[in-house]
C-alpha cells in the first residue's frame, strides 16, 4: 500500500513562507509529478513527506496513518536525490544492499532483492564494480536500485535525471516508466523537465510560490489550463500571450494561442509579421515572427521549412484553439 494524503501543509523558514496550504491526495500506485519554477517549494515538499523536514503545520498521512512525528526510517519511504550519493568505497552490490542490511533483513532475501533490482535496471554485470568505475547514468540507476530493494510504500524522486546528458535522460526515463509498471508503487517525482512530466505522470501538480495552481493529467493541463501561469508553464515553445484589445477581443484581458496552432503562408491571417528567427529542430521548425500589432510570436511547424530572415508572412490562428483569460489571469470558459 502507498496511499498518500497531504492536508494543509505550511512550511516557513524564518519569515519566508515556502509552502502555503498544500493539499494533495495520491492513490496507491499513482505516479505524481510536481513541477514549478525554482524556489516554489517542490523539494521542500518532498523532504516533508520523507521526514527530512518538519512541516510548520498540516498533516502527512500514509495509508491513513499520520506520520508527522515518525522518523524517516519508519515511514516506509525511499528517496532518490538529484545526485546519486553512493558510498564511493562500496561495490554496486554493497551500495544497493545497505538499507536492507541496516534493517537486519536475512542475507538470502537481500541477495534475491539486489539481483532482481539489478536485472530490472541492466546492472547485473556491474554488481562488483565501485562507483568510480561507472558512468553517470549507471550510478544514478544504482541509486534507483538502492531505493527499489527496500520495497517501500512510496518512492520520492527529486530531479533524479537532471545531471544526465540528453541521451541518458531518455534511456533512464524509459526505465523509470517500466519500473513503475512492474512495481506498481506510488511515486512522487519532482522535475523541471516538461518531457519527463508529460510522459511519466498519471497526474501533474503545478506548484507556484508555495501553492497549487492546478492538478490534472498531462493532457488536461495542456488542453485545459486553469490560468495563464499553467498555460505558459506547460508546453514548449511557450504559449503566445497577446493583449486582447489589440485583436479586438472585448470579453478577455489576454488571449493565448499555442505555437503549433498557428499557420503561416496564406493570403489571409490574424496578424502580419516579419521573420525574426528560425530554429531548425529536425522534425519541427520553430519560427519567430515580429508583429507590429502584437509583438513577437512563436510558430511551431511540423517538418522542415526554410524562411528568409526579414521576410513578411501572415499568421493565422486556429479559431477553436484560442484561449481567453480574464483580468486575474484565469481561463474564461
Amino acid at each position: 500500500m502507498g496511499a498518500l494524503r497531504l492536508r494543509d501543509i505550511h512550511k516557513s523558514f524564518g519569515s519566508v513562507e515556502v509552502l502555503k496550504g498544500f493539499d494533495l491526495e495520491v492513490d496507491d500506485g499513482e505516479f505524481i509529478i510536481i513541477v514549478g519554477p525554482s524556489g516554489c517549494g517542490k523539494s521542500t515538499l518532498l523532504r516533508i513527506i520523507a521526514g527530512l523536514e518538519e512541516a510548520s503545520s498540516g498533516l502527512v498521512e500514509i495509508d491513513k496513518a499520520v506520520v508527522n512525528f515518525k522518523p524517516p526510517s519508519k515511514r516506509g519511504i525511499s528517496m532518490v536525490f538529484q545526485t546519486d550519493a553512493l558510498y564511493p568505497h562500496l561495490s554496486v552490490r554493497e551500495n544497493m544492499s545497505q538499507g536492507m542490511k541496516q534493517a537486519k533483513k536475512p542475507e538470502t532475501e537481500i541477495r534475491q532483492r539486489v539481483v532482481h533490482a539489478a536485472n530490472m535496471l541492466s546492472l547485473g554485470e556491474l554488481l562488483d564494480r565501485i562507483p568510480s568505475e561507472l558512468s553517470g547514468g549507471q550510478r544514478q540507476r544504482v541509486a534507483i536500485g538502492r531505493a527499489i530493494v527496500r520495497k517501500s510504500s512510496v518512492f520520492l524522486f527529486d530531479e533524479p535525471l537532471s545531471n544526465l546528458d540528453a541521451t541518458l535522460r531518455v534511456k533512464t526515463r524509459l526505465e523509470i516508466s517500466a519500473l513503475h509498471r512492474e512495481l506498481k508503487s506510488t511515486i512522487i517525482y519532482v522535475t523541471h523537465d516538461q518531457t519527463e512530466a508529460m510522459t511519466l505522470a498519471d497526474r501533474i501538480v503545478v506548484l507556484n510560490d508555495g501553492h497549487v495552481e492546478q492538478i490534472g493529467s498531462p493532457m488536461e493541463l495542456y488542453n485545459k489550463p486553469a490560468n495563464i501561469f499553467v498555460a505558459g508553464f506547460i508546453g514548449s515553445p511557450q504559449m503566445n500571450f497577446i493583449d486582447a484589445e489589440k485583436l479586438g477581443r472585448s470579453k478577455a484581458k489576454t488571449i493565448g494561442i499555442r505555437p503549433e496552432h498557428i499557420s503561416v503562408g496564406g493570403k489571409k491571417g490574424n496578424v502580419a509579421g516579419i521573420v525574426s528567427h528560425v530554429e531548425q529542430m529536425g522534425a519541427d521548425t520553430n519560427l519567430y515572427l515580429d508583429c507590429d500589432k502584437i509583438g513577437m510570436i512563436a510558430v511551431r511547424l511540423f517538418g522542415q521549412h526554410s524562411f528568409e530572415i526579414g521576410s513578411k508572412l501572415k499568421a493565422r490562428f486556429e479559431p477553436d484553439r484560442v484561449y481567453s483569460f480574464d483580468d486575474a489571469g484565469n481561463t474564461i470558459a
